[in-house]
């Protein structure tokens, strides 16, 4: 359990239950995202950036099947499909879609990208 801290809001949200988006109205300076992807909440996403807001994502891509979970199509990023998702929004500070082999074998996307 984190510490209560003055600038720290602790939000518990299932984001997958059809509950509606508990930011709504809200803006951050950055959102960091990592092994999560829920196509759905995307543009929620997106907008809870203020702009010039920062983006941190990364998460499995399409090949991760080959080294086990997650395997299945509705959780693994298409081939480019964080640039599509940030075009015309997003200036791409940093882009990469390749395999790691830590903390384990995977094929991943990141992206690096500041709010327009």
């Amino acid at each position: 359990m984190l510490a209560p801290h003055a600038n720290l809001e602790i939000v518990a949200a299932d984001l997958e239950d059809g509950s509606p988006w508990p930011f709504v109205g809200r803006r951050f300076g950055a959102v960091v995202a990592t092994n999560y992807l829920h196509r759905p909440l995307m543009p929620a996403l997106f907008d809870s950036l203020g702009p010039g807001g920062v983006l941190l994502y990364e998460t499995f891509m399409e090949g991760n099947e080959r080294f086990g979970k997650p395997s299945r199509p509705e959780f693994l990023l298409k081939d480019g499909e964080l640039l599509e998702l940030v075009r015309g929004r997003f200036s791409v500070i940093a882009y990469e879609a390749r395999m790691i082999s830590e903390p384990k074998m995977a094929m991943v996307q990141r992206i690096a990208a500041r709010k327009l």
